[in-house]
């Protein structure tokens, strides 16, 4: 969900880490390091953090610091990022690879290589990162996942086709042993009733509880930035929501009116998700009460008609035979002035699981 965005520091105060993707091996010992990385193996991640970064390569050029050292201290097995906005690679006119960014152009290469700089230094050296990214400096996802567990599987789509990416990089699903992850940026509903507004948002949650009703061979964790407030609960002002207008508009549909994610069609259209998928939300879940100054994770503009206005909008949603081992669910920014943000308009969300019961077969 955009609403505003942090100007690009032009100082050169950005300070670039090594390009080393590993550490050096000083003393040659290959095979140490590789019984430490089987001992250290899991079957599964416990540990998942999500954030809508809105431009993750911005994030690195200007609070990359203050994040780093939160991911360190938090350390999750999992990092889904939703709005990367790096361009995919491909020249002009030719075909375009959503799996690797853009590097055929002087300033594209600088870009490409400030981001994979910061990647490529602690916490982030630790972890593969799968990316899915749109022809534009638009939407995309990127999925960063422990070296010590790597999924069986890595695919881009709804449909599950590894070489098929969702339009605009909309998804990245991993399949472990015993679970799938699901990182999704959801399409924002739209404000009027234009041809792509309603009709893409409608489209896309058939597709999602689809794809739910498909995948109940194996518990599903998704996460993203769903772009929908489920409940009055998760919104702080929901008579401001439910009346929002752009421009005066009014949708014929009474269902479609309102702030983008606090419609009634979407908020009835997700708890049939919930319902159907036999899906729980991990943070209502845990916090029943509606919390001003923790409980939501997107912020408007400090200055404007949005100052103070605050949504819930991105989840943790699990399968229910999972919900049992929630041990956390936090929200990790507070109050109007976006602390904990980290510059973006949306704050890290992040869950934690109990290990699996040895003859629970990670269900």
């Amino acid at each position: 969900m955009k609403r505003f965005f942090k100007p690009v520091e032009k100082d050169g105060s950005f300070k670039k880490p090594n390009l080393s993707s590993s550490p050096s091996n000083k003393n040659g010992d290959e095979n140490s390091e590789v019984l430490d990385d089987e001992k250290n193996k899991k079957k599964e991640p416990l540990k998942f953090l999500t954030w809508n970064a809105n431009s993750f390569l911005i994030r690195v050029k200007n609070d990359w610091p203050e994040f780093t050292k939160f991911v360190a201290s938090l350390d999750p097995d999992v990092i889904a990022i939703q709005e990367v906005r790096m361009p995919a690679a491909g020249s002009k006119g030719a075909p375009k690879n959503p799996g690797e960014l853009k590097d055929d152009t002087s300033s594209s290469r600088e870009e490409k290589q400030i981001l994979m700089r910061a990647i490529s230094s602690p916490p982030f050296k630790n972890y593969n990162v799968w990316w899915s990214l749109s022809d534009s400096k638009y939407a995309g996802t990127a999925l960063f996942i422990k070296k010590c567990l790597q999924p069986k599987k890595v695919s881009f789509s709804l449909d599950r086709t590894a070489t098929k990416h969702e339009p605009d990089g909309r998804v990245i699903l991993a399949e472990f042993e015993s679970l799938r992850l699901l990182n999704t940026y959801v399409p924002n509903n739209g404000w009027k009733d234009e041809e792509n507004s309603f009709q893409r948002r409608r489209k896309w949650d058939k597709k999602i509880l689809e794809f739910v009703l498909q995948s109940s061979d194996k518990p599903l964790i998704w996460c993203g930035d769903l772009n929908v407030s489920h409940e009055e609960i998760d919104v702080s002002h929901p008579e401001f929501f439910s009346a929002a207008k752009l421009n005066g508009y009014i949708p014929p549909n009474k269902e479609d009116c309102g702030q983008p994610g606090f419609t009634l069609a979407e908020r009835r259209r997700f708890w049939a998700i919930l319902k159907e998928g036999k899906l729980a939300d991990a943070y209502r879940f845990l916090h029943k009460e509606k919390d001003m100054e923790r409980g939501f994770s997107w912020s408007g503009n400090p200055v404007g008609k949005y100052r103070g206005k605050r949504m819930r909008i991105d989840y943790f949603i699990v399968s229910v035979k999972l919900k049992d081992r929630i041990v956390a669910c936090e929200m990790h920014g507070q109050g109007i002035e976006l602390q904990g943000f980290y510059g973006s308009d949306h704050c890290p969300v992040s869950l934690e699981l109990s290990p699996p019961s040895p003859d629970s077969n990670g269900s």
